[in-house]
């Protein structure tokens, strides 16, 4: 009885990969998630109010939270532009949608892609097929123009879904990945590369301020910067593997006693991630400091004890990160549970920590290609 931790879907295995979705994807239900996010509004258009820029090749994209699940944003595809509901996700790297072909009950409940109502629609005989611990999606490769508002990425491949299984109750229609090209991946360029190919966005960046329960402020951002939606200096961590926007990780502590990562390890930025996941034995012992009583898949922390348990700091490159308990404990309905979990059974990660919604909504991220790079902040 396990919720949707948005999201880690980890392609567990691959055929011909076209699609490939990378790190440490999970899709995991239960009911703590699953009344959340059957409760999704199809309400939209949504506004955010956009701050001025003098470089006309930035832009500002709004993302929408739902309770602090997930983050979704609208793109359109084809033309004329057909609209999808996709997740902006730094753990993966490619992008696609249900199509009209697909007959699997996920398809029916989320928008399909109609390839004979495009002019600029392009097939190709290429497949995909990925498994995941709890879910699966086939299709096929194709080409069309996507914008992500005024951003136009011309012919850009993208996967169109034959069958899926497992996404019923996710409330997006698919995924846009902001990782690193795939080796693997041959002329799946991603939709960034493109548009930094295309020379549609003058620096090859992007962040993200991701807002806490507010549905309307959260933002996506290519191209640039803007100071306003972070505090102080940028910190810049150099990524320790390119191709993953994966860092090093000096440590975790509380009450200044290093309890995780205390050799130093590495952590993986993911946006396609609602919480935090770590190795079995570190999470565990962190469980225990914070008092969390196991409860199937679960672990219940007593509200009473949220503002007397201490912030969970990591340190990355020297700099503190504190997380405090007010967001690592997450109270629904007068139940209170942590947001640490372990990695899936089936991942070998003993050193690999990912730090999902719950870190990125409290420090602005910036993703440099460019200079392979992070960059935090705290967020406004």
């Amino acid at each position: 009885m396990k919720w949707l931790v948005l999201l880690g879907l980890m392609a567990l295995s691959e055929c011909i990969v076209i699609i490939p979705l990378t790190q440490m994807k999970i899709l995991r239900e239960t009911l703590r998630g699953r009344n959340l996010l059957t409760e999704f509004s199809e309400e939209h258009p949504y506004s955010l109010s956009q701050n001025a820029t003098d470089d006309q090749n930035m832009l500002y994209h709004p993302l929408r939270n739902h309770k602090d699940l997930v983050y979704i944003g609208t793109i359109n595809i084809g033309t004329p532009p057909q609209e999808f509901r996709v997740l902006f996700d730094t753990g993966s790297s490619s992008l696609w949608v249900p199509s009209i072909y697909c007959h699997s009950p996920s398809c029916y409940k989320h928008r399909t892609f109609v390839p004979q109502n495009s002019s600029t629609f392009k097939a190709t005989n290429q497949i995909f097929n990925i498994k995941y611990s709890s879910a699966m999606i086939n299709g096929f490769l194709g080409y069309d123009t996507v914008r992500i508002g005024k951003l136009v990425s011309v012919a850009q491949p993208f996967g169109l879904s034959l069958k899926e299984f497992g996404f019923e109750a996710l409330p997006f229609d698919g995924i846009l990945g902001l990782g690193y090209p795939r080796p693997t991946v041959t002329g799946a360029t991603p939709v960034f590369d493109n548009l930094r190919k295309q020379g549609v966005i003058s620096e090859p960046v992007f962040a993200f301020y991701l807002s806490s329960q507010q549905e309307n402020r959260s933002v996506v951002m290519f191209g640039g910067v803007n100071r306003t939606y972070y505090k102080g200096e940028l910190n810049w961590v150099p990524v320790s593997q390119v191709g993953k926007w994966l860092i090093n990780m000096d440590s975790i502590s509380m009450n200044r006693t290093v309890v995780a990562c205390k050799r130093g390890c590495q952590a993986l930025l993911d946006t396609g991630t609602s919480l935090l996941h770590g190795p079995r034995g570190q999470i565990r012992e962190i469980q225990n400091l914070i008092h969390a009583r196991p409860m199937g898949h679960e672990h219940l922390v007593s509200c009473q004890t949220i503002g007397t348990l201490p912030p969970v700091v990591f340190t990355i490159n020297g700099i503190d990160y504190p997380v405090p308990a007010q967001a690592y404990v997450q109270n629904l309905s007068g139940s209170c549970f942590s947001n640490f979990l372990t990695h899936p059974q089936r991942v070998n990660e003993s050193e690999t920590w990912i730090l999902g919604d719950v870190f990125l909504r409290l420090y602005f991220s910036v993703f440099d290609r460019g200079n392979n790079r992070i960059g935090l902040a705290p967020a406004v």
